[in-house]
């Protein structure tokens, strides 16, 4: 098989990023990560040289490239379907494509006020008295989704659908923020977080991510 590339930016704030890696890690599939950080001064010009965007991330596939995690990992999953990177039943399919989807265009007020830091943690937690509206609106959200899939199509398994799949990929940057800003949840999301935070390949990008040079100007919100 031609050679994967995946063109991505610092494990510790590129949520993006760590997405389709996360999806790239549960095929098996042999891959070379290219990692550019977002602090290097040449940033512009080394990300230009793999995206048509100037950003990350980015898979190489021959001649293939294609940008936009969530196309990346439906590329993936049309790759090798062996590795069911989809649910197999047509209807909980259709709900993993769907609450995927959902992660990819909104909660964009969880997304701006509590940005992904996986090596920081909040000086204080967050809730109700601390978060605007919109915020909260956006976790009570996330928290319901989590809960419905695990019931409707979980089977009994740790994650959203069971197994490991591309939705779960997508929310895993969300259990990293919750963590990163002590946000409080109920029993039910804090297990699915829990199962998340222990898959090898997140233990995997969590490890590198922590030992990342800090860029100041990304961790101010820390502190707010």
């Amino acid at each position: 098989m031609t050679a994967l590339t995946l063109v991505i930016g610092s494990k510790n704030y590129s949520s993006w990023s760590w997405r389709p890696w996360l999806a790239l890690k549960r095929t098996g599939a042999p891959f070379e990560e290219v990692l550019i950080h977002l602090d290097d001064a040449d940033k512009v010009a080394r990300i230009g040289s793999y995206s048509p965007t100037g950003k990350v991330p980015v898979l190489v596939h021959g001649e293939v490239k294609v940008w936009e995690s969530l196309a990346i990992c439906e590329y993936l999953a049309e790759l090798f379907p062996e590795a069911k990177l989809w649910p197999e039943d047509r209807a909980a399919r259709a709900r993993a494509r769907a609450v995927a989807t959902e992660m990819h265009a909104g909660f964009g007020a969880l997304r701006a006020t509590l940005s992904m830091n996986l090596r920081g943690r909040s000086t204080r937690p967050r809730d109700k008295l601390n978060l605007s509206p919109e915020v909260w609106a956006d976790i009570e959200r996330i928290v319901a989704l989590w809960d419905d899939c695990r019931r409707r199509h979980g089977r009994g398994g740790p994650f959203l659908f069971g197994d490991f799949t591309i939705a779960d990929a997508m929310y895993a940057p969300v259990v990293g923020r919750f963590r990163t800003y002590q946000v409080p949840l109920p029993p039910s999301a804090r297990e699915y977080g829990d199962a998340v935070w222990a898959w090898p390949a997140v233990r995997e990008w969590l490890d590198a991510a922590r030992s990342e040079p800090p860029i100041p100007r990304y961790d101010v919100l820390l502190a707010a």
